[in-house]
């Protein structure tokens, strides 16, 4: 692995030859042959159904990874699915759903699905994506997959073979003798045809019965969202994995790594940040329950289940590492080296915490799945600016920029502006399927297109990349990203409801969580309960339902009407710091809260500074700044 400690090491990777020079695979298929032929007999994938240290795990090499990915495309193929055709899968992690994702790239277009989605978001993805085959659960106790998946395929005609994956396997008796006899029973009131998705791949070829790409070619579709009734559907293509996989081999993994990663392979992190970097590095990903971290027992048991394992690398999000911390570090952990967090901000606090209980260094890193994934990171090793992203990867170039008459410019040092980046994982003017939502979505500077992330935030002297607030205005709930229109259109149906304002209020848990604030129609009455019960039945999405409501006589709004966010937001971290400090029994409270150029929204405060100790402690649970008001 090449050093990758400071901004020196990065531009001497970046220096050392071009990225079209460097002799890296084309496709997908030609990084796995390779992982089989230098790794074949080293573990690739292990896999458990149950969460506890002992329970039955599956292991494939990445020779048995390879031949199973070989048949899954092959099947694919005979399925009818081209190059530019698609399969769609709706599962959570099992190996199975590897194989689906790394079958479905080689054969044709792989298109992941959130299971958590409803059936309704479910449908309009598989319509947008036109897709022709979907694999997804048996009919299996305590989950409602593959009811959701047979109402989707109602609805979108364009699916014609449904794949069907059966947990049972992974049970030991007497679990395994029940499950026949309690599994639900799913009717298929759809015209595709069912299939076993294991029965049909062990019938096909060990070799590839037709010819690997031989160009750069769109190999996945992501899906942005899904709580609206058409999300944005990002394209991503072999040579923005292959940058992805060459990241975790050349920076972080080696073959003797071994990563936990209990992420949903849904999820851009978990595929092309991990799968990928696994399979150009021949390392060990380790997979804990169907559901991951949200899986029974998964953090009762996580220690132990990293001592089974001899992990080495962690993967990770601040909600989870806040549940973790609520838990004994019961077990044998000295194997693990690095934490990587991802998907939101880490609170300061949060980090000390993490470190101080477990002696693993924690880097924080920055990704989005319009760029398929990896943009920067806080170097290994090196220096840590907690509360940043840290350097942009080598051969991403980042850039703060502004609008301006004569088109974008570039930010000085520590200037705020609109954060955008090139890098072989942006596909420039096709980044969504559809036409018109690229639209806008990038800047030109020189001959080089920037992909527009709608992040605002600046970078400081030493290159690090700090985030201060969010163009898009996107609600980032645990990694979850909430349209806060979401919420407003459902609570603008309400006859006594004038106006609603969602914004992301601040959260220790979750970094934010959702919060509305209401104007009523002139001598309507309503309570807040009654807002919350109305939102229930018209939000669909459960991560989208609103925390806190609050009804105001008037909303704060610009000159042209519009609601104003900010001071929505100064209410929020007002209301939610006194309560976290009357909480804690200290009489500091905020008296204001101001935009710091650098910094976005910052709290002031004012008494109770003999507890300033204690206070720093409170408050770093939380994302955004504070400071003394003077």
């Amino acid at each position: 692995m090449d050093k990758f400690t400071s901004m020196d090491d990065r531009n001497a990777i970046e220096a050392a030859m071009p990225w079209a020079d460097r002799p890296v695979p084309k496709t997908v298929y030609e990084m796995l042959t390779r992982a089989k032929e230098d790794h074949g007999r080293r573990n690739a994938v292990s896999y458990q159904i149950l969460s506890g240290p002992t329970d039955k795990a599956e292991t494939l090499t990445w020779s048995e990874l390879h031949a199973l990915v070989t048949q899954a495309a092959n099947l694919f193929r005979r399925l009818g699915v081209g190059e530019n055709d698609v399969v769609a899968y709706l599962l959570p992690n099992a190996n199975e759903t590897v194989v689906a994702l790394l079958g479905a790239m080689v054969a044709g277009i792989a298109n992941p699905i959130n299971p958590l989605l409803e059936s309704e978001q479910i449908a309009s993805i598989l319509r947008e994506t036109d897709a022709k085959v979907l694999v997804t659960l048996k009919g299996f106790p305590k989950t409602d997959v593959p009811q959701k998946a047979a109402e989707a395929v109602r609805h979108a005609p364009n699916v014609k073979t449904v794949l069907e994956v059966d947990l049972n396997r992974y049970l030991t008796p007497p679990k395994s003798w029940i499950i026949p006899f309690i599994r639900p029973k799913v009717p298929a009131r759809h015209r595709a045809r069912v299939l076993s998705f294991n029965a049909e791949v062990a019938k096909q070829n060990k070799t590839l019965d037709f010819e690997d790409a031989s160009e750069d070619r769109v190999a996945a579709y992501f899906h942005t969202g899904g709580t609206t009734g058409m999300p944005k559907v990002a394209q991503h293509k072999y040579s923005g994995m292959v940058y992805n996989g060459w990241l975790g081999s050349d920076l972080l993994f080696d073959e003797k790594s071994v990563v936990m990663c209990p992420l949903p392979l849904f999820h851009v992190f978990a595929c092309h940040v991990i799968l990928m970097g696994m399979v150009a590095s021949g390392a060990h990903m380790i997979l804990p329950t169907p559901a991951g971290y949200r899986g029974d027992g998964v953090f009762d048991n996580f220690w132990k289940l990293v001592e089974r394992y001899k992990a080495t690398f962690l993967i990770t999000v601040p909600t989870a590492l806040s549940a973790l911390m609520q838990r004994p570090v019961n077990a044998d952990i000295s194997s693990v080296k690095t934490a990587f967090s991802g998907s939101s901000p880490l609170p300061v606090e949060l980090y000390k915490r993490f470190e101080q209980s477990t002696g693993i260094e924690i880097i924080e890193g920055y990704g989005l799945t319009e760029a398929t994934c990896l943009v920067s990171i806080n170097p290994i090793g090196g220096e840590k600016k907690i509360g940043s992203i840290g350097i942009p990867f080598p051969y991403t170039d980042i850039k703060v920029l502004q609008d301006a008459q004569d088109g974008p410019a570039i930010c000085g040092p520590d200037e705020i502006g609109e954060i955008c980046l090139a890098n072989p994982g942006v596909v420039s003017g096709a980044t969504y399927t559809e036409p018109d939502k690229n639209r806008d979505l990038y800047h030109e500077v020189g001959n080089q297109m920037y992909l527009r992330t709608g992040d605002l935030g600046r970078i400081d002297q030493d290159g690090y990349i700090w985030i201060t607030g969010r163009a898009k205005d996107l609600i980032i709930r645990g990694g979850h990203n909430i349209d806060p229109a979401i919420i407003e259109e459902a609570l603008a149906g309400h006859d006594a409801i004038a106006m609603a304002g969602a914004i992301g209020q601040p959260d220790a848990h979750s970094g934010e969580i959702p919060a509305v604030y209401i104007e009523l129609v002139a001598g309507a009455t309503i309570t807040p309960k009654e807002v919350m019960d109305y939102a229930g039945e018209k939000i669909t999405e459960r991560a989208a339902l609103p925390k806190h409501i609050e009804i105001l006589e008037e909303l704060p709004k610009t000159a042209v009407g519009k609601v104003f966010k900010p001071d929505l937001r100064r209410l929020a971290i007002t209301r939610v710091y006194d309560k976290a400090l009357d909480e804690a029994g200290l009489d500091a409270r905020v008296s204001e809260v101001i935009e710091d150029k650098k910094r976005g929204l910052v709290a002031r405060l004012s008494g109770g500074r003999e507890d300033e100790a204690k206070i720093k402690e409170t408050l770093g649970n939380f994302t955004r700044p504070w400071e003394w008001a003077s």
